[in-house]
């Protein structure tokens, strides 16, 4: 439930953050912002927002967000369209190949990651459009971002632009400091060593990234 804490967690502001390379990267979405949706798939092709959103009915959920770096904001009100019910869409329009069990989400500005289909395929999966009863912003993953709550923010991909079916797990750039799955209840932060190693590693980091971050807000 959206206030409790799970383990080595601690209550953060909700700012733009992630990887310090991607920091300074001015992904700006226009008019028109089209999603590819291939990798093994029969038929890969794009899609408009209004399709996507199409898809099902829209929902408005509020849930915490858990950074692996070990902040969590608290009770953020999230609205979109399930992913679950944009799959659906994609199932018959893509066709994904039967051996698809990953599929990797990729932002405006190249960072992506993966998760297990059947974990993005949870009721809580969505991707979102409106943060707090108004439109995303660039900062926050506007126009089109992923929220997985049970998921480190490491998946939560921002402005997405592209999902693609994969047979295998692809780390892409976070490499080893990410856990296929990341899963926040199961402290799944990294892929070799215990989440409990990387909760005295992070937040010496974060003063670092946030201001990353925050210098490209006002840039």
């Amino acid at each position: 439930m959206p206030g409790e804490l799970p383990p080595g967690q601690r209550p953060g502001p909700h700012e733009p953050f992630g990887l310090p390379q991607f920091g300074g990267v001015r992904a700006l979405s226009g008019p028109g912002h089209r999603v590819s949706v291939g990798g093994i798939a029969r038929h890969p092709a794009q899609f408009g927002l209004d399709d996507l959103f199409g898809a099902g009915e829209r929902r408005t959920q509020t849930a915490d967000l858990h950074c692996v770096t070990t902040w969590s904001a608290l009770g953020l009100t999230w609205e979109g369209v399930r992913f679950a019910d944009v799959y659906r869409l994609l199932a018959e329009r893509v066709r994904p190949h039967p051996a698809a069990r990953w599929v990797r989400f990729t932002g405006l500005d190249g960072y992506g990651a993966t998760m297990l289909l059947a974990d993005a395929l949870a009721d809580d999966v969505l991707l979102a459009d409106r943060l707090s009863g108004q439109a995303l912003t660039n900062g926050f993953g506007a126009p089109l971002r992923l929220v997985a709550p049970a998921h480190y923010g490491y998946k939560n991909v921002k402005q997405v632009c592209a999902i693609d079916f994969l047979r295998s797990y692809d780390p892409g750039q976070a490499r080893i400091i990410s856990h296929p799955r990341g899963r926040v209840d199961r402290e799944e932060r990294g892929r070799i060593l215990p989440g409990r190693f990387w909760r005295a590693v992070w937040p010496g980091q974060i003063a670092r990234v946030r201001a990353v971050f925050r210098a490209e807000v006002r840039g």
